[in-house]
């Protein structure tokens, strides 16, 4: 129920469709007796296009999401376990009808997922991601990375694939479930989690509650660090993206908390495993994280 509401919910306050159906509206008052509120309407919206749209808006509700996680510090043993790579990555509706990987923007994902696999070749690479389409279905995430995967060379014997989970939430009890079965979890047990950096605070908070001890690799990067916070963007629709990818997050992580699926509305590094974390991101002191 929590995934299909989310999911109308989302369309109708995503700052672009808000923005769309704001003009949308203030162009039909135009033709009545309300025409006065409809040229309001509509100047609104024109303006919230311009600033959504071309201003550094986007950058600055991002890069908090971005710097809450440093990458864990990998030369300190002992090496990962696993690498836990989340979905999102492909997009399984064409690439299943065209029978070939169609990788997003996140897909450094499954990239980085594949070169930390080469780097620690006895490491297990655990994927989660099934199909999340409503209007229109398609096989599952995992079927794309496990061809993906062996493609770039990593032996179909270190994969564990699970293949139902929807949402960030269902990742991480479902996953924990999987690892569990298969006798891969335990205190001496190390794992990754990759997913885009943007994206991690949420995952790390989902992992926690569902009792996953989890390391983040953040990927997926949108930014250079503070120097975006001044940089216009040159297409609205660029800036109109990133807007709704930052509000998106911080929308879901209000969520989360609000309905136990996270104990912290902002995740933030464990302070019991100070010495697993890598150096924090730009901008950013220990302290603050």
């Amino acid at each position: 129920m929590f995934f299909y509401l989310a999911k109308a919910v989302w369309f109708v306050l995503q700052p672009s469709t808000l923005i769309a159906l704001l003009i949308g509206y203030g162009a039909i008052l135009i033709w009545t007796g309300w025409a006065r509120w409809g040229r309001r309407f509509v100047t609104i919206g024109a303006i919230l296009l311009l600033i959504v749209g071309l201003s550094p808006l986007g950058n600055a509700l991002i890069l908090p999401l971005e710097n809450r996680f440093p990458r864990a510090d990998l030369s300190a043993p002992p090496p990962p376990t696993g690498i836990i790579i989340l979905g999102g990555a492909e997009n399984r509706l064409v690439g299943s009808a065209r029978h070939a990987p169609t990788l997003n923007e996140a897909g450094e994902r499954l990239l980085e997922g594949a070169m930390l696999a080469h780097r620690f070749p006895e490491a297990k690479v655990a994927f989660s991601g099934g199909d999340a389409g409503i209007l229109y279905k398609s096989d599952s995430e995992a079927d794309g990375a496990a061809a993906i995967l062996t493609k770039l060379g990593i032996a179909r014997d270190r994969l564990i694939l699970e293949a139902n989970a929807r949402d960030t939430y269902e990742n991480a009890v479902f996953l924990k479930k999987e690892l569990a079965a298969k006798g891969e979890l335990g205190p001496s047990k190390r794992w990754l989690l990759i997913t885009s950096a943007y994206h991690m605070p949420r995952a790390m908070g989902a992992f926690r509650k569902a009792g996953l001890d989890v390391e983040p690799w953040p990927v997926d990067y949108r930014t250079r660090g503070s120097a975006d916070l001044t940089r216009p963007f040159d297409k609205v629709s660029e800036g109109l993206r990133r807007v709704d990818v930052a509000a998106r997050e911080w929308v879901g992580l209000l969520a989360y908390w609000l309905t136990g699926r996270t104990d912290a509305l902002f995740p933030g590094r464990d302070p019991a495993n100070p010495s697993r974390l890598g150096s924090p991101p730009e901008g950013l002191s220990r302290s603050s994280l």
